[in-house]
């Protein structure tokens, strides 16, 4: 049988997989196999929640072992350290453990056909300090480091607030600056408007759970974006009622203002002003890892992106194709195909049915990308956005309307994962968690 590996276990990545898996696998057509760092997938769009203590990881996590076992697939983990195109095979790096210890050797994955959907992380445009003083919401790992390091904030400034109360801080240094707990986030994009909003919806829980007397107005959160506005790909009216939206709950927004340097303290300007922080999210730009150019040749564009061609094959080679964030594919506008989820959702469709295609001597399919439109989500405060009606039209909504359609967005994720029935029954548990759990992860 033909071997398919598919690197990386994103939206797109895990969506072609359970595909191929139901079609080829399943049928004994290809022993289809998917590779990933990780061992468990979350919707990234979800992340924000998952920084905040909205959302339990370890709940909405989906096992890469379990679900292929389930779904007519292998799982191998590793991470992707460079492709032989001659001999066809992809070299795994090592995995360690907690300890350090190695505990799976370098291993070579040999293929027929090779999808590459390694995504892409947030771009620091090598801006000093960023790497050492700031969190990327790029992986659950990091969201959760962002929580950790959030609630231990509060919990300073809580015991801070009790020493005040009785009269024991005069001899005590402060332990947060200005009697707030201060965040910034460099990026007004989806995810530090989303992480802005979220912030002050965890803020109005603490209380409830030890943090002492804390609401909203003990948090200062500034959102930093070099452009002229909030959320580039929407209609500047939405960037407009976002903002004001986001000025309502607190938030600080800073628009036309560029970082030059990331600091212990905080963040500087290059107008000279220093923004202090005791917490940093960098969150601007996106570029994909430069283990791409270690593909044994594949053409590359100047942020390591995949070029490939409208069948979503590479351009150098027809047996390996790219989607998602990491793939560089030009549109009939002469613009690219943008890194968004739902950029890699459609190519893992169509990317899935000329692999089906190619084992059944058919034709393969142009990708057309179609733009849906456009959703943000302010927490539980409200939703907004535009939605795709027809090919030139449009229509904004907001609202009750606005946050179920984000919703529908991760539901229907789902449902290509797990089908109808199942993802049922994840809604309902979810409902009854809600009575069940805390509003907040707390550890």
């Amino acid at each position: 049988m033909k071997n398919i590996v598919i690197v990386g276990g994103g939206a797109g990545g895990l969506e072609l997989a359970t595909f191929l898996g139901h079609k080829l696998g399943r049928k004994s057509r290809a022993n289809v196999t998917l590779v990933d760092r990780n061992q468990t997938h979350l919707w990234k769009p979800l992340l924000h929640e998952v920084a905040t203590g909205v959302l339990d990881a370890e709940t909405d996590a989906v096992s890469y072992r379990a679900h292929a076992y389930n779904h007519g697939f292998h799982f191998e983990q590793g991470s992707i350290n460079r492709i032989d195109r001659t001999n066809k095979y992809v070299e795994l790096e090592p995995v360690y453990g907690q300890d350090g210890d190695m505990i799976v050797v370098a291993r070579r994955i040999p293929y027929d056909y090779l999808v590459l959907a390694i995504g892409s992380k947030s771009n620091d445009f090598k801006t000093k300090g960023v790497a050492e003083n700031c969190i990327f919401l790029d992986s659950p790992d990091q969201a959760l480091r962002f929580q950790h390091k959030m609630l231990e904030l509060f919990l300073k400034f809580s015991e801070n607030n009790a020493l005040a109360e009785i009269g024991e801080d005069d001899s005590k240094q402060s332990l947060v600056q200005e009697d707030k707990v201060n965040i910034a986030i460099v990026g007004g994009g989806a995810t530090g408007v989303e992480l802005s909003a979220e912030l002050f919806n965890a803020t109005q829980h603490l209380s409830s759970y030890g943090y002492g007397k804390i609401d909203a107005g003990h948090l200062r959160v500034t959102l930093i974006e070099a452009g002229d506005r909030l959320l580039p790909a929407l209609p500047q009216r939405i960037s407009d009622s976002v903002r004001k939206e986001l000025e309502e709950l607190g938030v600080t927004v800073k628009t036309g203002t560029m970082i030059t340097e990331a600091t212990k303290n905080g963040l500087l300007t290059k107008d000279g002003e220093e923004i202090k922080a005791d917490l940093m999210v960098w969150a601007a730009g996106v570029r994909v890892s430069t283990v791409t150019q270690r593909f044994d040749g594949l053409e590359l564009n100047r942020i390591n992106q995949i070029c490939i061609k409208n069948s979503l094959q590479t351009t150098v080679d027809d047996s390996i194709f790219a989607i998602g964030d990491c793939a560089y594919l030009l549109q009939k506008d002469g613009t690219p195909v943008p890194p968004r989820g739902q950029a890699a959702n459609q190519m893992a469709t169509v990317c899935g049915q000329n692999i089906v295609a190619l084992f059944d001597n058919k034709p393969l399919k142009d990708f057309s990308y179609f733009d849906k439109g456009s959703l943000v989500s302010l927490s539980k405060f409200t939703a907004l956005g535009n939605i795709t009606t027809g090919k030139k039209t449009s229509m904004t909504i907001e609202g009750r309307l606005a946050r179920l359609a984000y919703i529908s967005l991760y539901r229907l994720h789902q449902q290509k994962l797990h089908g109808c029935f199942k993802t049922g029954l994840i809604i309902l548990i979810g409902r009854l968690n809600r009575f069940i759990r805390p509003s907040l992860k707390l550890y």
